[in-house]
């Protein structure tokens, strides 16, 4: 490896590295000459020797490295495009004889981690759209309901890429709508759209700013069949992601974004109450909060004051005990809050805000959680750093 290609793979790396979240597909596509195994081998050396990069910068180089790595051991394998087509109709078939049950199709999905690669995702796109329309229209329906069943346990499988296995998600769910049409299917069709918004939102290829527009409109498309008064859990559902997208999203004004996130969480409120179903109440209460907390109309006064409200709802719920990392993640929340709170004494406030922080960290351990243990390391860095400069003061 000469240095004037090292040069090339540092500049690339340093690249992606600063480049805004959602840009570095196309630095990738552009820089297709450099991708290679002898990258791959920068990557890791930077990531794991370079004790200038933050250790979520490391991590995520470290995980770049290993998915492109993976990405050239499919390249350099032939393909026979059958071994992936007989991999899909038999995973069809286990959901097939046991009714979507997941212990069945895990259990295959885990034996074959190493075929759901893009060679099954170019199947899968493709296979559909060639045989549907040769199929008998019952049979075509029964199959894309299968495709729909694979999709949504694909995207809770917790083994494999998970980049892929969102991809795969995706195309399964847009290939079942080529039959399940809102006109015939309407509620099964909402649920796709539902299902297929949430995959665009867990998406990390492509643009991560179009993803987020491909979800609002999917959740939208959604809404319009599953209404308050037809279909009420379900509309709750969906206006609970609708909000996570909205706060989530970046096009757009982000005062109306928020506004609209807000509006989401308390039409799901409606329906997903503390007395029938507890856990989604408390995680729509954290939502809520962390939208207050960041919410630009309004009185940012009375705002920190919503959000630890509703942080401290969530813990009626969210209990050590029976939720340990919900209510870890509410902990740290509640922490910025009051970090960030204006009414009250502030030495009060930052004690609270230091409480918070520490009993996160009871939880998320340097050992079992090193990247959130930093993050809350580095709030309680801010909150002691002003106590320090107070006392100075």
């Amino acid at each position: 490896m000469n240095q004037q290609n090292i040069s090339s793979y540092v500049g690339l790396i340093q690249s992606l590295l600063v480049c805004p979240s959602g840009d570095e597909n196309k630095i990738l596509q552009a820089n297709q000459n450099l991708i290679d195994r002898k990258l791959v081998q920068v990557m890791k050396q930077i990531a794991q020797t370079n004790d200038k990069m933050d250790n979520l910068n490391a991590q995520w180089l470290q995980n770049l490295a290993i998915m492109l790595e993976t990405n050239l051991d499919y390249a350099s394998q032939p393909v026979d495009r059958e071994i992936y087509r007989n991999f899909l109709m038999q995973i069809l078939q286990v959901i097939s004889d046991n009714e979507g049950k997941p212990e069945a199709v895990y259990s295959l999905l885990e034996y074959n981690q190493d075929k759901l690669n893009q060679n099954f995702l170019t199947v899968l796109r493709t296979w559909p759209g060639e045989n549907f329309p040769k199929m008998e229209p019952q049979l075509a329906q029964n199959i894309a309901l299968d495709i729909v069943n694979l999709s949504n346990l694909i995207l809770q499988f917790p083994f494999g890429n998970q980049s892929n296995n969102v991809e795969i998600a995706i195309a399964g769910y847009e290939n079942a709508l080529q039959v399940l049409s809102r006109q015939q299917f309407p509620v099964t069709w909402a649920t796709i759209q539902n299902n297929l918004g949430t995959s665009y939102h867990k998406r990390t290829v492509g643009n991560s700013e179009e993803n987020i527009e491909l979800a609002i409109a999917c959740y939208d498309q959604a809404l319009q069949v599953r209404t308050y008064s037809t279909l009420p859990e379900a509309w709750a559902s969906t206006n609970n992601n609708l909000g996570n997208a909205y706060q989530q999203r970046s096009m757009g004004k982000r005062i109306e974004n928020l506004e609209n996130a807000i509006n989401c969480y308390q039409k799901a409120l409606k329906v997903r109450t503390l007395e029938k179903l507890p856990q989604e109440w408390a995680s729509i209460q954290n939502n809520l909060g962390s939208a207050y907390h960041d919410r630009i109309a309004g009185e940012q006064q009375e705002n920190i004051e919503q959000a630890i409200a509703c942080y401290n709802l969530a813990l009626k719920v969210r209990t050590r005990e029976q939720f340990p990392t919900d209510w870890a993640t509410t902990q740290n929340n509640l922490g910025n809050a009051y970090l960030d709170r204006i009414t009250g004494d502030r030495q009060d406030n930052l004690e609270q805000a230091i409480a918070c922080f520490v009993r996160a960290q009871e939880v998320y351990t340097k050992e079992s959680y090193p990247l959130y243990w930093e993050i809350i390391f580095n709030n309680l860095g801010i909150v002691y750093n002003e106590q320090n400069l107070r006392k100075v003061g």
